[in-house]
C-alpha cells in the first residue's frame, strides 16, 4: 500500500495517531501508592471513564453499503471503548438527512457526526446544531465546506488528490481514454475525485453519470459506453460494488479496458488479487468511523480538537495486486 502525495502545494495537513490511555503501575511502591495511580489514571483520562456520551451519526449512505458498512463498524468499536450510545441513521436525499441531523438536536444529544455530500442542504441544520452548543464532527464529505458550516474537524481524504492519484495510477497501467463513473449526481466529493482525475491523466476523460442505487442500471450504462465506443481503455469507477459492475461490462463486450476504482471491500480483494481490477484508491473508512468518535469523547473528556483547524486525512494510499494479501485479513473481518 503506497500513500499518495498531492500534486502540487496545498495546505498542511495535521495528521492524528491512536491515542491510547495505559494505567501505569508503579513496582516498589506500597499497595495504597500503586491503587492512587491506577485511580488517577481512570478519573476522566481513560476511554469508557465518566458519564456517557450520547452522539448521533447521519450520513448520506449507509447499510448494505459496503464502505459504509466499514464506517460503521470503526464508529461502533470507538464507542464500546468510549462509552459511547451510537445512534446511526442515513439517507442519500440532502433535505432528509437534514432532518435526521434536527432529530439528532431535538434529542439532546452530546455530538453530531455527519458527512457533506450535499454541504448546502446542511447549512441550516448546522447552524441550528451550533446555536445548540452541540459539537459537530464531519467525515468523508466535503472536507472544503466543514469548517464554514461550524463543523470542529473533518475526517476523510482530500478528494481532488486522490483524484489526482487515480489519474496517475490510470495512466500508469497504460490506459488512453477513460471514463470516471459517477454513481451519485451532485455528490461533491465524487464529482471531485473526477476532476481531479481528468488533471493528471492525460488523455481525455469523460464523467459516465448512472444511476448508483440500481446496479443493472450501471452495467447497462458501462456497457453501452463501452459498446459505442471502442476507444476506451480505462475506466474508473468511485466505489468497489461499481468496479466489480464494471469488470462485468467488459467481460460482456470484449473490450480491453482496464478497471481501476476507489474504495475497497473483501470482493475486491480477489479482483486485485487476479488481474480483473488493477488499483483502488483506499481512504480507510474504518478510520473515519473511529476517529470521529474518538474526537468527540476527547472533546467532551479532555478539551481536544485534533487536525489544528486542518481536515485530518485518512488517504489517499493506492492498493495493487502487489498489497492485495497484506490486506485481505483486515477486508475478511470487514475492516478494510
Amino acid at each position: 500500500m503506497k500513500p499518495m502525495k498531492g500534486a502540487g502545494p496545498r495546505p498542511a495537513v495535521a495528521m492524528t495517531a491512536t491515542i491510547m490511555a495505559t494505567a501505569l503501575v508503579l513496582g516498589g511502591c506500597s499497595g495504597s501508592g500503586g491503587k492512587k495511580a491506577e485511580e488517577e489514571a481512570a478519573s476522566g483520562a481513560a476511554p469508557g471513564a465518566g458519564p456517557r456520551l450520547k452522539v448521533a451519526m447521519v450520513t448520506h449512505s449507509g447499510p448494505g453499503d459496503t464502505f459504509w458498512d466499514i464506517v460503521q463498524k470503526g464508529a461502533r468499536a470507538a464507542a464500546t471503548k468510549d462509552n459511547v450510545e451510537l445512534l446511526y441513521s442515513a439517507d442519500p436525499d440532502g433535505g432528509k438527512q437534514a432532518q435526521l441531523v434536527q432529530t439528532a438536536i431535538d434529542q439532546k444529544v452530546d455530538g453530531i457526526i455527519v458527512t457533506l455530500a450535499k454541504p448546502d442542504a446542511m447549512r441550516d441544520v448546522l447552524a441550528k446544531a451550533t446555536a445548540a452548543k452541540i459539537p459537530v464532527v464531519s467525515i468523508n464529505s466535503g472536507a472544503a465546506e466543514s469548517a464554514r458550516l461550524g463543523a470542529l474537524v473533518h475526517f476523510g481524504q482530500d478528494e481532488t488528490v486522490a483524484g489526482e492519484a487515480a489519474g496517475e495510477q490510470l495512466k500508469k497501467i497504460g490506459a488512453t481514454k477513460a471514463v470516471c463513473v459517477v454513481h451519485e449526481q451532485g455528490n461533491v466529493g465524487l464529482e471531485d475525485r473526477c476532476a481531479g482525475a481528468k488533471k493528471t491523466f492525460g488523455g481525455p476523460m469523460e464523467n459516465l453519470f448512472v444511476q448508483g442505487t440500481n446496479m443493472p442500471q450501471v452495467k447497462s450504462s458501462i456497457t453501452a459506453k463501452l459498446q459505442t465506443d471502442s476507444g476506451i481503455d480505462g475506466i474508473l469507477t468511485l466505489g468497489a460494488p461499481f468496479a466489480a459492475t464494471a469488470v462485468d461490462s467488459v467481460k460482456e463486450t470484449g473490450s480491453d479496458a482496464k478497471v481501476g476504482t476507489f474504495d475497497m471491500n473483501k470482493e475486491l480483494i480477489a479482483s486485485l488479487r487476479d488481474g480483473s481490477i488493477q488499483f483502488a484508491v483506499d481512504q480507510q473508512p474504518y478510520l473515519q468511523g473511529y476517529l470521529a468518535v474518538d474526537e468527540l469523547w476527547l472533546l467532551k473528556n479532555n478539551g481536544n480538537v485534533v487536525g489544528g483547524g486542518r481536515p485530518v486525512l485518512t488517504g489517499p494510499a493506492i492498493v495493487t495486486k502487489d498489497d492485495a494479501g497484506t490486506i485481505a485479513p483486515f477486508a475478511d473481518r470487514g475492516t478494510r
